[in-house]
């Protein structure tokens, strides 16, 4: 930047309108706010050079001017949050009820929400705060908050550091606050700056020119509000990342050990038990809302739990070496906490088919006698199956959830509701199979020409958990952000700057003041310092001039 001279021989940099040294008007800057030598100085930044307001010649210049604009910063907020409102109405992609018979979000919001949910979908609202143009945009608010600051921090900070106690007489009479006193003693200066310091003035006196200031600090306190939110944004947009914040989901059934997602096949989980409870149905407390749904009330949802960690594996592909982590249970409104993991209790699912036994019978035999009796896991059905008495049962195709779709079987789901299997049994010393259709109340033979039957002998059934697993790291920089944010708040809420400039002249004095606000409080201290001396009390040159306004308007 280039820079301008002022009179009194101090260099400022092109664009100030107040020289940072004796605080005169710079004549002839384009940045001047009026020409009238009688109207109040506008204060805001002490008449700082600011880039934005200097140069817009480049490509630089341009965008650094525009997001250093206040307007622009608040209409990136305004847009954020009005996404952020639309991302509300209908779920995010990952809370897709697990009762949607399509769970596809290209066929689950127009089958459950009509043509809003299609367009929600379309505009991308399903993943919003994984979007690529959402994270743009919390990172426009980011820039724009960082530009801000740096625009008008930097200025600031150079004028008031520069500043000196003799000021021009211009910007002394110019001031709001303002009052000149022809004859004053030796004694009363020294009284005054002695009564300034005991109301917490720091106090700079150069050559009989005194500068009273207290409380610079509370003009940092939107500049503290900034770097809080911008804390705030990061932690935001770390979120997103895997290693900084975690948020998974995982079924175990009772007697199933599964790893935990997200956990780098780390830790293990067994589920050795869901529980249940209900409320009595006598209870008097619960009766009502029982006799009008019809259900019992649930009291207590319970899974106890083991959590394994996996030693480091001696031979790739070889099976983990697991070691007790912890045990517990895990409830409703009660988590269960290791290294940084934290498991709800999230879902569950009662009495899921876990085991169906079949028997082996002959075909012609009335009695159904069985030959030979097969347990197959549903969840997992081994390929084959080989018999005692000598047959081999083949699993050709597996259907956990059965249902015939244009006249072929398929499956719905990978949750055994509705099992169903297509068989090959190959009797002993025999090369052709034979090929079967079993399933809850359905035994098919296709070819009319079977021998040997399958059919249910029994079911097993289990409890299945549904367990959230969260892992946040973002929390400790939302809190330092949000306290850093209220710090700024109370800097600039419950203190405030305030200057008092005392220049001599001739045999009197002429004093001045300014504050960013709180003008009450800042003539009460000039009173208060002031009282018992001949010292003219300080005029409220704008209260001054709306009163002329007012008059005139009246006379008028």
């Amino acid at each position: 930047m280039d820079k301008l001279k002022c009179e009194c021989g101090h260099m400022n940099l092109e664009g100030t309108i107040l020289c940072e040294s004796c605080g005169k008007p710079i004549e002839g800057n384009q940045h001047l706010d009026g020409n009238d030598k009688t109207k109040l100085l506008n204060m805001r930044y002490d008449g700082s050079a600011r880039r934005s307001k200097t140069y817009s010649r480049t490509l630089v210049d341009k965008t650094w001017n525009l997001f250093s604009s206040v307007k622009v910063g608040v209409i990136f907020i305004i847009i954020a949050l009005l996404a952020s409102g639309i991302g509300t109405i209908f779920p995010q992609e990952m809370y897709i009820p697990e009762e949607a018979e399509n769970r596809d979000p290209a066929v689950f919001y127009e089958e459950w929400y009509g043509l809003a949910g299609k367009i929600y979908y379309q505009l991308g609202f399903h993943e919003l705060y994984s979007s690529w143009w959402y994270l743009i945009l919390i990172a426009l608010i980011g820039v724009s908050l960082v530009i801000c600051s740096i625009d008008r921090f930097v200025p600031l900070y150079r004028a008031l550091k520069l500043q000196q106690p003799k000021r021009h007489n211009t910007f002394l009479s110019r001031q709001r606050l303002f009052s000149k006193t022809e004859v004053v003693t030796e004694d009363e200066k020294k009284t005054l700056i002695h009564r300034l310091k005991k109301s917490n003035y720091k106090i700079m006196n150069k050559s009989g020119n005194v500068l009273a200031e207290k409380n610079r600090f509370s003009r940092w306190g939107p500049y503290v509000n900034h770097i809080g939110l911008i804390i705030i944004l990061i932690a935001a947009i770390l979120r997103l990342t895997p290693f900084f914040y975690l948020d998974d989901y995982v079924w175990v059934r009772e007697g199933e050990q599964k790893v935990i997602p997200g956990t780098n096949n780390e830790y293990y989980i067994e589920n050795k038990r869901f529980l249940l409870e209900t409320y009595d149905e006598d209870d008097e407390r619960f009766s009502a809302a029982m006799e009008k749904s019809g259900e019992l009330v649930h009291k207590n949802y319970q899974s106890d739990v083991v959590i394994y960690k996996a030693k480091p594996r001696d031979v790739v592909g070889k099976e983990p070496e697991l070691e007790k982590v912890v045990e517990g249970s895990i409830q409703l409104n009660e988590p269960l906490k290791f290294d940084n993991y934290t498991l709800y209790q999230a879902g569950y699912q009662e009495n899921e088919l876990a085991n169906m036994t079949f028997q082996l019978y002959e075909k012609d035999d009335p009695k159904e006698q069985s030959l030979e009796d097969v347990t197959i896991d549903l969840n997992s059905p081994d390929p084959l199956y080989e018999l005692d008495n000598g047959f081999e049962l083949r699993v050709s195709e597996y259907f956990p959830d059965y249902e015939m779709e244009d006249g072929e079987p398929r499956t719905d789901s990978k949750i055994p509701r509705n099992p169903a299997f297509i068989f090959n049994l190959f009797p002993p010393d025999s090369d052709e199979g034979e090929l079967s259709l079993v399933g809850a109340e359905m035994n098919f033979d296709p070819t009319g020409e079977n021998k040997y039957m399958l059919g249910i002998a029994d079911l097993e059934t289990r409890h299945v958990s549904g367990i959230s697993i969260r892992r946040d790291y973002t929390i400790p920089l939302f809190i330092i952000g949000a306290t850093i944010f209220m710090i700024g708040v109370m800097q600039g809420m419950y203190w405030q700057h305030r200057r008092i400039w005392v220049n001599p002249e001739g045999n009197g004095i002429v004093l001045a003041a300014h504050t960013n606000k709180n003008w009450t409080g800042l003539k009460k201290d000039i009173n208060k310092a002031i009282a018992g001396s001949n010292i003219q009390m300080v005029v409220d040159q704008e209260e001054m001039e709306i009163e002329k306004k007012v008059s005139r308007r009246t006379n008028t």
